[in-house]
């Protein structure tokens, strides 16, 4: 039998840690509960989970410092459980390095569905390449890529300093990355973006990608303001400019 997904499940309320264990339980994944980030440590000492599933209200530490410390040592990918529609919660936890969230009251099948389509980006991200008509992936996946003054490591699934050292990333943020790689300057809308990324689970007019965007100008532009690795093509969606 194939190993199952392991999971983390960070909420201070027993009856909703107890039914999204039992229902994902159910469905195929080893799930574990924990009520706040201290139960969430002593389950990353014993093993690193394939995703973390995180309320952001907390009591004591909160989602967000949590996400903010887990970030700062591990890629593990992180669902953010936030309040209904509270966009600032929202745009804040994908500004800390969270893969994508859901607000609560949650479809338990809602939640299934994104918890797999990012296990799946993971799995697929090294594919990328592959999608490409007429490349050679052997090559595109040796070469790193530069994006100004740092480079994407599409084999490693890194990015890089020029003086070698790492700088942290998200797995949807490197799938975006890999997505400019293979289409140097072509306008890609956000709808291509989410195709290529794997991420369809995402309406493309939803502004998170932006957010995504913008966090990722943070660490490839010499002045995010004024953006010119990434454009942005007012109307059209963003352009990787290479050799900027």
């Amino acid at each position: 039998m194939a190993d199952r997904h392991r999971l983390v499940v960070v909420d201070d309320e027993p009856e909703l840690r107890a039914m999204v264990a039992e229902y994902l339980g159910r469905h195929g994944f080893v799930v574990h509960t924990a009520a706040n980030g201290v139960e969430l440590d002593a389950c990353m000492a014993e093993a690193e989970p394939d995703l973390l599933l995180l309320d952001v209200n907390l009591p004591g530490e909160d989602g967000f410092a949590i996400a903010r410390r887990i970030r700062a040592r591990s890629d593990v990918p992180i669902l953010m459980l936030t309040a209904a529609d509270d966009v600032v919660d929202r745009v804040v936890g994908l500004e800390l390095g969270a893969d994508d969230y859901v607000t609560k009251p949650f479809d338990l099948r809602e939640l299934r569905a994104r918890i797999q389509a990012i296990l799946r980006r993971g799995r697929r991200a090294g594919q990328l390449a592959a999608n490409q008509p007429g490349t050679d992936q052997a090559v595109l996946m040796a070469a790193p890529v530069n994006f100004g003054d740092v480079m994407l490591d599409l084999e490693a699934r890194r990015l890089l300093r020029r003086d070698g050292s790492e700088l942290e990333i998200t797995a949807m943020e490197f799938d975006l990355l890999a997505a400019f790689a293979r289409n140097p300057n072509r306008v890609l809308s956000r709808e291509r973006l989410l195709d290529l990324a794997h991420n369809r689970d995402t309406d493309a007019f939803d502004r998170s990608i932006d957010v995504r965007i913008a966090r990722i100008r943070r660490k490839v532009e010499r002045e995010p303001g004024k953006p010119q690795v990434i454009r942005t093509m007012r109307g059209a969606g963003y352009m990787f400019v290479p050799g900027v």
